[in-house]
């Protein structure tokens, strides 16, 4: 059994008090990571209800299986936006409320091979299911500077993308980069220093893009907020939980169709001083929640009358 989680949940009273839910209801945790929200949601549906509790992590579902035995959930290896394949295989047609928290956990971070962790001389990964696409390592030395700079640009917001990415193909011309730390001793050298220092490391940004190119992420979360609708019970609700402008982006984009949702948080929900003091990786975090309007949404994403 992989080791316990050392992942804190976040914003977990805004969550739960957003969704709403109530006893016997079937609800789906998109994103199961330490399973903080998971046992949250188990609790709320009792024993009547069930959560679907997903994720691309084989090691997430093995430590979740384990901890949660006996609770009435059920365990899927599989991105969220591929939902409406797990419900059909479990046939269920509908779900009352869907959650995904978006990003990466603090036991992936822990993990030193997984190489998520700036400080990691494991192999630079950064996939959250090992067995499926690229590894990051390989992306750095196989693409062409551009290419990588559009990556860290588009994806981390890195204003200093093209000095990085020119670095990082000096460097493999010497020698591959194949760790975690290589790859942030090569940021390091390459972006200015700043006065005063960024809260942030120099790498935070390059690490997010490769992480998000590598699994997808954007792709993934697109398709899940045009699918999801379609299985979701009229008047079920979607709770969304991004950490950067990039996610969050896409869900305010997704929740103004009126045609589909009702969006029950005006602005995003943030952590309180309180959560952040407790839990740093809430700094980032914000929490969208909308509501499916009573005519069943199909696969473009729109809702029908009621009654077609």
């Amino acid at each position: 059994m992989p080791p316990a989680s050392v992942h804190t949940a976040v914003l977990p009273a805004e969550v739960m008090s957003y969704l709403a839910i109530e006893p016997g209801m079937t609800v789906v945790d998109g994103t199961l990571g330490g399973g903080g929200h998971t046992r949250l949601l188990v609790d709320a549906v009792g024993p009547s209800g069930r959560v679907i509790a997903l994720d691309r992590d084989p090691i997430a579902i093995e430590r979740g299986a384990a901890e949660l035995a006996g609770r009435p959930v059920r365990f899927a290896q599989a991105n969220f936006c591929d939902l409406p394949e797990v419900l059909d295989a479990l046939a269920i047609e509908r779900v009352d409320r869907v959650l995904l928290d978006v990003g990466l956990s603090s036991d992936q971070l822990a993990d030193d091979t997984r190489g998520f962790s700036f400080d990691s001389d494991g192999p630079l990964d950064l996939r959250f299911d090992p067995t499926e696409g690229e590894p990051a390592w390989r992306m750095v030395n196989r693409l062409r500077p551009e290419t990588l700079a559009d990556i860290i640009y588009e994806f981390g917001e890195e204003r200093f993308s093209r000095r990085i990415a020119r670095r990082i193909a000096d460097t493999r011309q010497r020698e591959p980069i194949r760790t975690s730390r290589d790859l942030a001793r090569v940021v390091v050298a390459a972006v200015p220093r700043q006065k005063p220092p960024q809260r942030i490391h120099p790498a935070t940004r390059t690490f997010q893009a490769l992480r998000i190119a590598v699994n997808q992420e954007l792709k993934s979360l697109r398709i899940a907020l045009e699918r999801i609708p379609t299985r979701l019970a009229p008047g079920g609700r979607l709770a969304v939980i991004a950490f950067h402008s990039l996610e969050d982006r896409l869900v305010k984009e997704a929740f103004r169709n009126r045609q589909v949702w009702e969006s029950l948080t005006r602005s995003p929900v943030e952590a309180t001083d309180d959560e952040v003091a407790r839990n740093p990786r809430s700094r980032s975090a914000k929490l969208r929640v909308a509501r499916l309007l009573d005519g069943p949404a199909d696969e473009a994403g729109w809702a029908s009358p009621a009654g077609e």
